[in-house]
């Protein structure tokens, strides 16, 4: 009984152990979709400074969102495809309109991004990426002067560009953190009546560092 037993337990560990082998190494291939979580930050890109203490030049607060991806390893290169949907607690501390520098009340809006990736397995588990794509987001402000306000929706178009590292916790979850520069040239105005404005020119940055933990299907 006892070898039976012995041989019995020998077998199973021979078949258990290759199962365990393949959960162990990850892919860096296939579709996958993630949770995102980070720092948001969207200023004034011009070099012109404003100190008169009236209007916030610069927001922030917490980013989150979510994303999907479909990514193909080429050996020691990976490869692929992204997109987001992301929204953010950043705002202004004013409550009220401004007609002097930029705007009044500004509310960072939700945020589209899609693009590319592509990096280098720096080993089997870590992947070390560069990024870059079309996003556009949203500011809601209050903007106005003496005798009238308006509380209107800002849509921005503009390029992203970025860097990560990410990490493989098994075949199938990972974890990523990675920096974002965003650039904000061209918008328009989406009225409370449902009018729009042509488009026109702006300059605004926006800088995100953030932590994702996804999964790889």
């Amino acid at each position: 009984m006892r070898k039976l037993m012995v041989a019995t337990l020998l077998a199973g560990a021979t078949v258990a152990t290759p199962a365990l082998a393949q959960d162990v190494g990850p892919t860096f291939t296939g579709p996958r979709v993630e949770a995102i979580l980070g720092y948001d930050r969207t200023g004034a890109g011009s070099d012109v400074d404003n100190d008169n203490g009236r209007d916030d030049q610069n927001i922030d607060g917490l980013l989150y969102g979510v994303g999907a991806g479909y990514d193909v390893n080429l050996g020691s290169a990976v490869v692929g495809v992204e997109g987001e949907y992301t929204d953010s607690t950043a705002k202004s501390s004013r409550r009220d309109f401004s007609d002097q520098f930029g705007f009044g009340r500004v509310k960072q809006g939700r945020d589209l991004y899609i693009g590319a990736r592509a990096g280098i397995l720096a080993n089997p588990q870590t992947l070390v990426y560069v990024k870059g794509g079309y996003t556009n987001t949203k500011l809601d402000v209050l903007a106005g002067d003496t005798d009238e306000t308006t509380d209107t929706a800002f849509k921005l178009d503009g390029w992203r560009i970025g860097a990560g590292v990410e990490r493989a916790i098994n075949a199938n979850t990972f974890a990523k953190v990675e920096y974002r520069y965003s650039k904000y040239e061209d918008a328009h105005i989406n009225f409370a009546d449902g009018s729009t404005s042509s488009e026109f020119g702006i300059d605004t940055d926006r800088h995100q560092v953030v932590g994702s933990i996804g999964w790889r299907f």
